[in-house]
């Protein structure tokens, strides 16, 4: 096993000790020698063992895990007993007990029967990825929706593992236990426990989503478009949220900080009020129940009329992590490659040395106009008035200009303007007439132009 030494001042890596620590852990990144690209991924969309390692350490780190050992784990294949050679599993047998270690994190997909075996090998508790970011997801949930999304996700996940801990739930359940016969084993017993929790939270939450669908078509016949966030876990999403909406949502330098989504109402330059929507973020291997789990409030993406693609141009695997949003946005049946509803922003602009920031700005600007990425810095500011000024352009596609004339006495026709439209200019004639010029949905044209019709010769 190659051991690799933490980034001392690498900001990712730092744990956050406030809240305690949940146990010592060692994490290990295992990877096939001479790993190909993905079919359609570029090279540079590949991470490193190296980076994805980090990354691991980082998750493991967002539930105050101390990790006291990391290291990259070399294979030329995938053993179907234990994952990793028998020669790799009893030197890091070794390792654990050295090191005191309770808890081992494989940052790779497990099968139970793997999971079971390394645990018995090692004598500690195994998580894999998947069971790791369950376990972020569950901590980090506030809402009664976000709670039974992850419980939904994490039973799905347990159903097919050893359940021998589930027996709890029986005496959560009630009646006089006549169901369970003297024939049923107790693995059946559990099994068709978690399927019953499952049965409940998918009938809660079928009710959730009937409730939030009520209140996106209520939405709509204001209407206001929708703008949603989306980006990879700690690439700024929820500074930027702030940033625009001056509001007060948990924003820190860690993975998953925040779960549940969030929405307010902007008003843009010329006028144009819509809903910011801040989703959760997303990351590499995102497990298949998540996704499903988090439909629901992902909707709101799918819905959305313009999406931003917030990226975190600072990071060295920038560039992956972008294709691992759009692989989520695809799950979600969002055509990423033809669509123009998508901003691209590049944020944390601020962290780049002189070099690297005209590297990238030589980049954006080749570009086609559809298609270029905002610069942005959440955290300063900078660039903020031109991602408005794109999010404003881009709902004003297929929008009617229309040059109007009031009299300049006609305070309550003008605020009415302002309410209704996106005023784009307005000028005082020597006439002592109002010339406005706006931008207005088709679907409210006919009205302006009844309300605001020259009056007959």
């Amino acid at each position: 096993m190659e051991q690799r030494q933490r980034d001392k001042e690498s900001d990712r890596l730092i744990p956050s000790h406030e809240g305690g620590e949940s146990g010592r852990a060692l994490v290990l990144e295992p990877y096939l020698r001479g790993r190909t690209p993905e079919a359609g991924r570029p090279l540079g969309a590949v991470r490193a063992p190296e980076a994805r390692l980090d990354e691991a350490v980082g998750l493991a780190m967002a539930i105050d895990l101390a990790v006291v050992e990391q290291g990259l784990v070399a294979i030329n294949d995938i053993r179907p007993a234990t994952y990793i050679g028998k020669g790799k599993v009893d030197e890091i047998a070794g390792l654990v007990k050295s090191a005191e270690v309770g808890i081992v994190v494989m940052d790779c997909a497990l099968s139970p029967v793997q999971q079971r075996n390394l645990e018995r090998a090692w004598g500690a508790k195994v998580l894999d990825r998947t069971g790791l970011i369950l376990e972020i997801f569950g901590r980090r949930a506030q809402t009664r929706e976000g709670t039974l999304q992850v419980e939904l996700a994490h039973l799905t996940y347990q159903k097919s593992r050893l359940v021998r801990s589930w027996t709890h739930l029986e005496r959560q359940r009630g009646g006089f236990g006549f169901l369970g016969g003297p024939g049923e084993s107790q693995l059946e017993t559990d099994r068709r426990l978690i399927e019953e929790r499952i049965a409940r939270i998918e009938a809660d939450l079928e009710k959730v989503k009937r409730t939030r669908s009520l209140h996106r078509t209520s939405r709509r016949r204001v209407p206001y478009p929708i703008v949603a966030l989306v980006g990879y876990t700690n690439a700024g999403k929820s500074t930027l949220f702030n940033r625009i909406t001056a509001a007060r949502v948990l924003s820190a330098d860690m993975l998953f900080a925040t779960l549940d989504p969030t929405l307010r109402a902007v008003d843009l330059p010329h006028g144009t009020r819509v809903i910011l929507s801040d989703t959760v973020g997303f990351i590499s291997d995102l497990p298949t129940m998540l996704v499903a789990a988090f439909r629901a409030t992902l909707e709101e993406v799918i819905d959305a009329d313009v999406i931003l693609h917030v990226r975190d141009v600072s990071h060295e695997d920038s560039e992956a992590q972008s294709h691992d949003v759009e692989d989520v946005l695809r799950q979600l049946g969002i055509d990423v490659d033809s669509t123009t509803r998508i901003v691209e922003v590049l944020n944390k602009i601020d962290r780049l040395d002189p070099e690297d920031r005209s590297r990238v700005e030589n980049s954006v600007e080749r570009q086609p106009e559809d298609r270029r990425p905002v610069i942005v810095s959440a955290l300063t500011g900078e660039g903020i008035d031109q991602l408005l000024a794109m999010i404003e352009a881009r709902i004003a596609e297929g929008w009617l200009t229309l040059d109007l004339t009031l009299d300049s006495s006609d305070g309550a026709g003008l605020s009415w303007l302002h309410r209704h439209t996106e005023v784009l200019e307005r000028i005082m004639r020597d006439d002592h007439h109002l010339a406005v010029t706006v931008r207005v949905h088709p679907d409210k044209a006919g009205l302006v132009r009844s309300r605001f019709a020259p009056p007959p010769a």
